[in-house]
């Protein structure tokens, strides 16, 4: 008898764009707090640009408090600025901005934009 087995399926990822300000609204907080909740509840990881600032940071708390497993992609010259985040379970430094856009669509699965600036639009 033969039997073949799936291979383990990876935890399905999504990236998130979002500001690292806090914005002009008290609902873009609820908004970050609330999707990091739906993201737990359907077992789908985060990948984000891994500051601790602004929505970023409210995000990537709230996802680590409901379980999530965080991947955060942040140029080095951020990280030498002390903004990344200390505890994501994994954080990959890139060269530029450039690359860190490429590795968060390398990591994802699937893309949320919530508020933030031209950085987010772009």
């Amino acid at each position: 008898v033969l039997l073949l087995l799936a291979p383990p399926c990876l935890m399905p990822k999504c990236a998130v764009y979002l500001g690292s300000s806090m914005g002009s609204s008290p609902d873009y907080r609820r908004a970050a707090e609330s999707l990091a909740a739906s993201l737990a509840a359907r077992g789908i990881g985060l990948v984000y640009g891994g500051s601790t600032n602004g929505l970023m940071g409210i995000l990537a708390d709230a996802a680590i408090k409901n379980g999530i497993e965080v991947t955060g992609i942040i140029p080095k010259s951020l990280v030498s600025l002390e903004l990344a985040h200390p505890g994501l379970h994994h954080l990959v430094e890139v060269e530029s901005m450039h690359e860190r856009k490429r590795q968060i669509f390398d990591h994802s699965d699937m893309f949320v934009a919530l508020p933030g600036g031209v950085g987010t639009f772009e």
